[in-house]
């Protein structure tokens, strides 16, 4: 008996028999890829399944494809049932309320830094509580199951020194910590400091959550204060507390909490003005951008200025709906700049249980993916969101070692969008394809000009040489650091025969909704308008479809306002153009009255 076998009597997908397991999508992937054996709860889970299947349980059962299925086991033991499917509401508002207790809503966004690695701690605590769960229901009791998981850690994803499990953090388990050199307790004076304490002894024996976790002090003072008061972060945890928000296996599947994850950085990104854009893309615009470009299974998957990760997450979650059968995950990397965004990107990542390679670096100094020889590492696709009209120095582009710039059209000069979209074709390999969000300008800027414009010679070069797919134009106020309206280049290195020669010019200013404070694609709109870009097919005031020759007869200008004007955009007039028109309509009011006065004169 085999999982596929069950999959494929019951006409199940992957995702779908996740849910009859109560696991994620993800651990089904690595129970059919081999990566575990069978433990005693999930053999009898798999029987019931395999009865219901009609197929014999007893035959041909494999080490390799047999789950280990922790989050049943917890369910049994704690007599919980298998839940509907959730709602992220609860959750969401649960997080939302700890951040406003800190110091209140206006003040939430500043303290991202301490909220999100303490939930990423209530998760890690919560899963190695499962899995200990797991090792107890093989070994007989939970203190074995401890003592075999302390000797081997890799039966673990990650090991929890005592001091960091959720339940010593919340009091409900007593600790016994140990003395110094010179015979004084190590015991905390407080929340604060216990939870420092914590994250390094997470870090110390998993060295991969260096920089990760332990990014902020929980009991840093200035002036004599505590940044975070210790009465205010025992609310945080005792919030985190409450059994109706546990964060285990069995709880909550990677998708769902990543879900609540992300509303959390939306709100903080509401707050935070100016600088949210480093670190999060509105969530409607990455799931366009990922149905706009379809991955497939197995595809690499890169994003230079990748923030939280977040586009790099829905390129997975848009290949497993296009695919629900494939066992094969995206090869997700990214390089990201600021500190603080790298950790919430690497928590993001384990948060949604998927593998995402990042690096920290500048991407257009240090491009930190590089191949055997040196080269910049090239990927099928391509998914960024830079800083728009960045400002960059002439020298850094004409002395780049690995020449992205003057060969690609030459080096601009000002505003680096299109030095962005020189990077990203030199991480294309011959395939590829990529979206990049950018500031309207870019599409716009030099064209028409009586002077040389050197980025109006880059878009030329890249639409000369058929690189340009598309350009997707974004309604305005989506972007939590401005209020302007954004555009999608999308670029692709090998064309269908039906799309060479040829640029797909979508306008999408008006499919918005209001909100507060900003404004959000609908979901069905996302579908749609990517189901529009990829057929192809011109529709008025909506799609426009233009040949090479006719670009460049408009040297160049690719805005899909221009092409692909709506109702709105043709109708907007200068002040000036409306009081002449009313001038002459009175002008021509008076000459009719004129002329019927003459013909009622002889009557």
């Amino acid at each position: 008996m085999t999982l596929r076998s069950i999959r494929a009597k019951l006409n199940l997908t992957q995702e779908q028999l996740a849910d009859r397991l109560g696991v994620s999508f993800a651990t089904v992937n690595r129970w059919e890829g081999g990566a575990s054996k069978p433990q005693k709860a999930a053999r009898e889970v798999i029987a019931a399944l395999a009865q219901e299947a009609g197929i014999d349980g007893t035959s041909g059962t494999t080490t390799s494809e047999a789950p280990v299925a922790a989050a049943e086991v917890t369910r049994r033991r704690r007599g919980q049932r298998a839940a509907a499917a959730p709602t992220t509401k609860p959750m969401e508002q649960m997080l939302w309320d700890a951040a406003c207790s800190i110091r209140g809503e206006k003040d939430a966004a500043k303290f991202k830094d301490y909220l999100l690695p303490l939930l990423f701690l209530k998760r890690l605590s919560d899963v190695f509580d499962d899995e200990i769960d797991r090792l107890a229901e093989e070994y007989g009791d939970r203190e074995t199951a401890l003592e075999i998981a302390e000797g081997d850690h890799s039966l673990l994803r990650f090991y929890l020194p005592a001091e960091a499990r959720w339940a010593v953090i919340a009091g409900r388990e007593s600790l016994s910590w140990p003395l110094d050199a010179k015979g004084n307790s190590t015991a905390p004076r407080d929340i604060g400091e216990h939870l420092t304490k914590a994250v390094r002894a997470v870090v110390k024996q998993n060295p991969s959550l260096s920089g990760v976790i332990d990014i902020v002090d929980f009991a840093a003072e200035r002036n004599g204060e505590r940044d975070v008061n210790p009465a205010k972060l025992r609310g945080v945890v005792e919030t985190f507390s409450d059994p109706r928000y546990r964060l285990g296996l069995a709880d909550v599947q990677p998708d769902f909490l990543g879900r609540a994850y992300e509303y959390l950085l939306r709100k903080f990104a509401e707050g935070s003005g100016q600088s949210a854009g480093e670190f999060f893309t509105p969530t409607e615009v990455g799931f366009l951008m990922a149905h706009l470009l379809r991955p497939r299974p197995g595809e690499t998957c890169h994003d230079y200025a990748c923030g939280s990760a977040g586009l790099l997450i829905k390129l997975q979650l848009v290949a497993r709906e296009l695919d629900p059968t494939s066992r094969v995950p995206l090869r997700l990397s990214g390089q990201e700049l600021q500190a603080e965004s790298y950790a919430v990107a690497q928590m993001n990542a384990i948060i949604h249980d998927m593998e995402v390679e990042l690096a920290r670096g500048d991407t257009i100094i240090n491009p930190k993916f590089r191949d055997a020889s040196g080269k910049i590492r090239q990927h099928d696709i391509v998914v960024a969101n830079p800083m728009w009209n960045q400002p960059f120095a002439q020298d850094i582009c004409a002395n780049d070692p690995f020449d992205r710039f003057r060969a690609a059209g030459g080096i601009t000069s000002g505003k680096g969008d299109w030095a962005w979209l020189q990077h990203t074709l030199a991480a294309l390999d011959a395939d590829g394809r990529a979206a990049v969000v950018l500031d309207t300008g870019a599409v716009t800027r030099g064209s028409g000009s009586k002077n040389e414009d050197k980025e109006r010679n880059i878009r030329k070069w890249f639409v000369d040489r058929d690189l340009i797919d598309g350009v997707i134009l974004l309604p305005e106020n989506l972007f939590y650091n401005t209020t302007a309206a954004g555009v999608i280049v999308v670029l692709n290195k090998r064309k269908p025969i039906a799309r060479k020669g040829k640029v797909f010019l979508l306008n999408a200013s008006k499919h918005f909704r209001k909100g507060k404070p900003k404004n959000y694609l609908p979901e069905d709109d996302i579908r749609s308008l990517a189901a529009t870009y990829l057929k192809g097919e011109a529709v008025e005031g909506e799609l426009a479809v233009i040949i090479t020759r006719r670009a460049a007869e408009a040297d160049y200008n690719l805005s899909p306002a221009r092409w692909a004007a709506q109702g709105t955009d043709a109708e907007h007039r200068t002040i000036k153009n409306i009081v002449a028109d009313l001038l002459a309509l009175d002008a021509k009011a008076s000459q009719i009255d004129q002329t019927l006065a003459e013909l009622l004169a002889p009557l």
